[in-house]
């Protein structure tokens, strides 16, 4: 979630990029300009590699609603939407990556996902701890990757805008058959841009991706824009510096993957004093091996805990 304080990094953010020259991707397109629109859950495009928060109340996250639908995602289903006939071309291998990641996170390996567990839904608004009630997060006891479409009807947009980026996830939404909302209460649409592209404005809007929820025929959808990451090369959007081109679009994956999770229809579920579960933790990375490789994960808040965390 976006504070003012995070609103203010962002827009520094954006002109320290520009300022420093780094408005052009790998590829050498041209700058586009940064959004207006402020949306929830975004990640610098260098995250600090200083020590992750000490444990603190401030930090605590709450529940900002008592609704029973849209505050958190009790049993999450991912949808990978490869936006656009560009997909031809992916030079880091992300497509393959990302599908990799969430065919692993489930399961007794994945003791990086069961930090979810303890937050829920249908509880009183303040709530910081569910304990037995509510409507808790389920651990995945197999893969919640619902489904991959690789969308190449036509090139996606150079520059595509929050507004195009929604309906992807609504087209998205009619591929899969999720026609009604009952099985959008768990769907998150990660809508991938093709390398070379600027989704809301990226790399230059200083974020590595958001989460949102849009209006549809089908109900409200939550949906994620992720821009191909790997084209700023290694480094950004990790604390990690041994070069590996994934772990940057790997740990701001699973950073949106848990926001959407624990504030599903953004901000009416979890959020604390730094923001959204991700946000609380962006500046602390792991390496996590699961069934199907090892992927940088990024850490979250534990209200039980009381810190960040990479494994429950």
């Amino acid at each position: 979630m976006r504070t003012p304080l995070k609103a203010a990094a962002h827009t520094l953010t954006a002109l320290a990029l520009a300022a420093l020259g780094t408005t052009a991707l790998a590829t050498g397109a041209e700058a586009q300009p940064a959004p207006a629109t402020a949306h929830f859950g975004t990640k610098p495009l260098r995250p600090s590699t200083a020590p992750h928060p000490a444990a603190t109340t401030n930090n605590t996250l709450s529940v900002r609603s008592s609704a029973t639908q849209g505050v958190v995602s009790p049993t999450p289903k991912v949808y990978l939407v490869f936006w656009g006939s560009q997909w031809s071309s992916d030079p880091a291998g992300v497509a393959a990556d990302m599908q990799n990641m969430f065919k692993g996170l489930y399961g007794s390996q994945d003791t990086w996902g069961t930090v979810l567990d303890q937050y829920c839904e249908g509880v009183a608004k303040g709530t910081t701890s569910c304990g037995t009630k509510g409507v808790h997060v389920q651990h995945p006891a197999s893969t919640p990757l619902a489904g991959v479409w690789f969308d190449n009807s036509a090139a996606a947009p150079a520059s595509a805008t929050s507004t195009q980026l929604g309906a992807e996830a609504g087209k998205a939404a009619a591929h899969f058959g999720n026609t009604t909302q009952a099985p959008n209460l768990n769907a998150q649409y990660v809508v991938l841009s093709p390398t070379g592209t600027h989704p809301d404005g990226f790399p230059n809007s200083g974020f590595c991706a958001w989460h949102d929820k849009t209006s549809s025929s089908y109900g409200t959808l939550a949906y994620t824009n992720l821009p191909y990451i790997p084209d700023m090369g290694a480094g950004a959007c990790t604390t990690f510096t041994d070069g590996r081109m994934l772990s940057g679009i790997e740990s701001t994956e699973t950073h949106e993957y848990a926001e959407t999770v624990t504030d599903f229809w953004p901000s009416i579920g979890w959020n604390g004093g730094g923001g959204e579960i991700g946000d609380e933790c962006q500046n602390l990375d792991a390496y996590v091996t699961l069934s199907t490789g090892t992927f940088d994960l990024q850490g979250l808040w534990s209200n039980s805990a009381n810190k960040c965390v990479t494994h429950g």
